[in-house]
């Protein structure tokens, strides 16, 4: 959808439900609102306060609306056939003879998706530039004689057309664990980042002293090259995957430490979905809950890193009753919203074998993600050759083309509105056919709505046409059967606190 439809309104008007809870202020000491802490003493309405006052950070609106992005699952394993890798693969199996990263950029810019990101490493640990810190690299290829270097070429492709250009390092690293560094049991300790090499001519401006193990030395290191040598970076994306190793051997990553030299090196990039601005979902099928909430109860574990008071898979993670039920275990409230990750094929790497989901099916993981307070991660996996397979292309630009026709043009645009307490009135200035409400809240003003209903005035008297729970960035409203209507209302029945609607757009579609 074309963000430039979007018509924002404003309402300062407050609820009577929430009306009788004073507001947090927010200190000097803690200008932040990203992150709100909880104590055992907070009673339920004070979670409900503070929940109330959480606030994005700028990267992290900015990330919001996106709406959807890609996922390049691209290395070794595309060409041993395997979704894991082993560590030690011969990387001369890595020969796309026929890259073309431009392919790629079109292909997702014509899918209308708006950042894309690369698995410069993935568990094996194969790295896809030519790295200071490790010989499992491009570099040790026939491919390009040496001297490819994929990173290079993907990130120069995704700004020339005009998508924003995201990275994902496994912290799980097969290669390492076989050279002695990853899980090695080594203490936590000073390290000089970047640490220079024999014969290199980097002369830093300054250099880093953080703390980390052996192996969160080399991880510091790969990421320095990565955040410094290929231009801007929009997103920096980790899991949490362990090795496949003896279950004694544990790497306790550094999290505190990475985060911080990407918040020094990118500071504009959203680290996902291990890290502080952006969660998983909980699941690979790319949809989100009915009702998803940005604000959620979180821990700080394992150094540093954030995670959920409540279990990633929990069927509600942030409403009234849920901040009851993780205050025990919660050490904040966070601005922490959702990615939806999903493969177009059944694997994350290429397999020539799987073939693509259909445009019905993507269609659904759009309304179950992006109309449900989501960012969609869609991943689309270059084949053999490092093309884009013809039947995917054709099935992004498909998707696009489907979505547009389920939201056309915004039927509400230049129409007249009024704003009361809690709702939106919109006059069509003549009656017209609806069967799909989108709806967004400013998240400037944090995350509020818990219920609402949207009316047409039918036959005399406003008829009810569609209820919702939570509202966030992005919630978009399916009906089963078109309503034909001039006068259409929003009306917000539950809150945290004064809400702001930001987009209540009404359309017809075409399929």
């Amino acid at each position: 959808m074309d963000l430039s439809r979007r018509v924002f309104v404003a309402s300062a008007a407050t609820l009577a439900v929430t009306a009788g809870l004073p507001a947090l202020p927010a200190t000097a000491a803690d200008p932040d609102l990203s992150r709100i802490p909880v104590t055992p003493d907070d009673t339920p309405a004070d979670l409900v306060r503070k929940a109330s006052q959480v606030r994005p950070t700028a990267r992290q609106s900015a990330w919001q609306a996106l709406e959807r992005t890609a996922f390049l699952h691209f290395g070794v394993n595309t060409f041993t056939g395997l979704e894991w890798g082993t560590g030690d693969e011969d990387p001369n199996v890595f020969q796309p003879t026929g890259i073309d990263t431009d392919q790629w950029a079109r292909a997702l810019r014509d899918g209308g998706f708006r950042l894309a990101i690369l698995t410069v490493k993935h568990h094996d640990g194969f790295v896809l530039y030519p790295s200071r810190y490790t010989d499992h690299t491009v570099a040790s290829s026939s491919w390009r004689d040496g001297h490819g270097d994929v990173l290079r070429s993907f990130a120069d492709s995704m700004r020339r057309y005009g998508l924003k250009v995201g990275v994902y390092l496994s912290p799980a690293d097969e290669n390492q664990y076989l050279h002695g560094v990853y899980a090695n049991g080594s203490a936590r300790s000073a390290r000089t980042i970047p640490t220079l090499v024999d014969g290199d001519s980097r002369s830093p401006s300054r250099f880093l002293t953080l703390d980390a193990t052996d192996y969160g030395a080399h991880m510091l290191n790969t990421l320095y090259e990565v955040l410094t040598e290929y231009g801007p970076v929009d997103e920096v994306w980790f899991d949490g995957a362990q090795g496949h190793i003896p279950p004694d051997k544990v790497e306790n990553y550094d999290w505190d430490s990475w985060y911080t030299l990407v918040r020094t090196l990118a500071p504009d990039a959203s680290i996902a979905v291990t890290g502080p601005d952006v969660r998983w979902v909980g699941n690979e099928g790319g949809l989100a809950r009915e009702d998803e909430w940005s604000v959620l109860p979180v821990k700080e574990n394992q150094y540093g890193r954030t995670d959920w008071a409540l279990s990633y898979d929990t069927a509600d993670e942030g409403s009234r009753a849920a901040l009851v039920t993780a205050q025990p275990k919660t050490d904040y409230l966070q601005w922490w919203p959702a990615e939806c990750d999903v493969s177009i094929r059944d694997g994350w790497f290429y397999h020539a074998d799987q073939q693509p989901k259909s445009v019905d099916d993507l269609t659904e993981i759009y309304f179950g993600s992006v109309g449900r307070n989501a960012v969609l991660l869609l991943n689309v996996p270059p084949d053999t050759d490092g093309l884009l397979h013809a039947t995917d292309v054709v099935r992004l630009r498909e998707f696009r083309e489907r979505v547009d026709r389920e939201l056309p043009a915004d039927l509400t645009r230049g129409a007249r509105r009024s704003v009361t307490p809690g709702g939106v009135t919109v006059d069509l200035g003549r009656e017209l056919d609806v069967d799909r409400v989108r709806l967004a809240e400013d998240i400037r003003f944090g995350q509020q709505v818990e219920s609402l209903v949207v009316e047409a005035y039918t036959a005399g008297a406003w008829s009810l046409v569609a209820t919702a729970g939570t509202v966030g960035a992005s919630r978009i409203l399916r009906l089963t059967e078109p309503v034909r209507a001039r006068r259409w209302r929003v009306r917000v029945t539950a809150a945290r606190a004064g809400v702001r609607i930001a987009e209540f757009g009404l359309y017809r579609s075409s399929v």
